[in-house]
């Protein structure tokens, strides 16, 4: 089995974490506050994980989660992540991240930005349009008839086996949607942002907090070929 590196171990990390270490794989847990702060979830997901700082965390892994705020994607330790293959579960949100003109003109995507600070990594887009409570309670293992699929982009052909891989091993099946170009097919405000995955689409407003819903590659393929551009809108 492989060490999965965590680079922020908040829902999202956390979430995926733990169905790794289900899986026998180890992780290594990262975040801002600092190892001590880990504690908690390193005791309870038990012997197979330990807490570290980023750069630990990424030298560590043979495959790195990066899911931190869009805003601090520049903190990522570069020279620890060469030639290593890098999911980023990212998403912009000008509320929280502030405007950034190349993703307000798309000229560029959010796992692009990544790529780009980590030239000699193999970024792959993925777990960004589900809640951490879908990831979990929809995993299933291989062959089973109500497992779901979730997108995958990247612009490496072995990074994204690489993922396809891991993903079965916590229950999922891949859906590939392409090179990271064509992420924003699944960014926020789109049709496969979430949507998919719920068993009744929430209310404006209302809580996310929805029961989740098998999604298969056709129901990620109709959601894809829907998406439009902001600027299409």
């Amino acid at each position: 089995m492989s060490t999965i590196g965590f680079i922020g171990s908040g829902h999202i990390g956390g979430t995926i974490a733990r169905l790794a270490v289900n899986a026998g794989h180890n992780v290594v847990l990262s975040n801002r506050r600092g190892p001590d702060s880990l504690a908690d979830l390193v005791a309870e997901l038990g012997p197979n994980a330990r807490a570290a700082t980023p750069a630990e965390a990424a030298a560590a892994g043979d495959i790195v989660v990066v899911t931190v705020p869009f805003y601090a994607y520049q903190t990522v330790p570069v020279e620890e992540l060469r030639g290593k293959v890098v999911i980023d579960t990212n998403n912009y949100y000008p509320q929280r991240d502030g405007q950034i003109p190349e993703l307000d003109d798309e000229s560029t995507t959010v796992s692009e930005l990544l790529q780009a600070h980590l030239p000699e990594s193999s970024v792959v887009k993925g777990f960004n349009n589900i809640t951490d409570k879908h990831i979990a309670a929809l995993a299933r293992p291989s062959g089973d008839p109500e497992r779901s699929a979730l997108l995958i982009a990247g612009d490496d052909a072995a990074a994204k086996q690489a993922v396809t891989a891991f993903l079965d091993s916590i229950g999922w099946d891949a859906y590939d949607a392409g090179p990271l170009a064509e992420g924003w097919r699944y960014q926020r405000d789109t049709p496969a942002y979430g949507l998919p995955y719920f068993a009744e689409k929430p209310t404006a407003g209302g809580s996310f907090d929805v029961p989740g819903s098998q999604a298969t590659a056709a129901d990620l393929e109709v959601a894809l070929k829907a998406a439009k551009r902001y600027r299409d809108l």
